[in-house]
C-alpha cells in the first residue's frame, strides 16, 4: 500500500469537493486488490444504493489486507459516517502496515 499523509486525505476531499476522495478510493481499491482482495469496480461508487454494497467490501478488503486489524464493519461505518475523517483513519491504517 502507498504510504500518504492521513491529514491530506482528510483535506484533499474537502478542498476539492469530493473528486480526491473518489480518486483515493480507486487507488486505494487498487491497490488492495493487488494484494489479494476481491473488491468489484469502482464504478459502483456513483451507482446509489449500489455504493453500500461497494463500500462494504471495500470494507472487507481493508480487513483482508490490514490481517485484522482494522474491521470491515469498523471501516464500514467509518467512511459511511465521518467521509473524509474515516477515510483518514483507514489510511493511518494502510501506512501502518507498509
Amino acid at each position: 500500500m502507498t504510504n500518504r499523509n492521513p491529514i491530506m486525505v482528510f483535506l484533499l476531499p474537502l478542498i476539492t469537493f469530493g473528486v480526491y476522495g473518489i480518486i483515493w478510493y480507486v487507488k486505494t481499491k487498487n491497490e488492495m486488490v493487488a494484494k489479494g482482495a476481491e473488491i468489484p469496480t469502482a464504478w459502483f461508487l456513483i451507482i446509489p444504493i449500489a455504493n453500500l454494497f461497494w463500500l462494504w467490501q471495500y470494507g472487507k478488503g481493508v480487513e483482508k489486507v490490514t490481517e485484522g486489524k482494522t474491521n470491515a464493519a469498523t471501516a464500514f461505518v467509518l467512511m459511511i459516517l465521518l467521509g473524509p475523517i474515516g477515510m483518514a483513519v483507514v489510511q493511518n491504517s494502510f501506512n501502518q502496515i507498509t
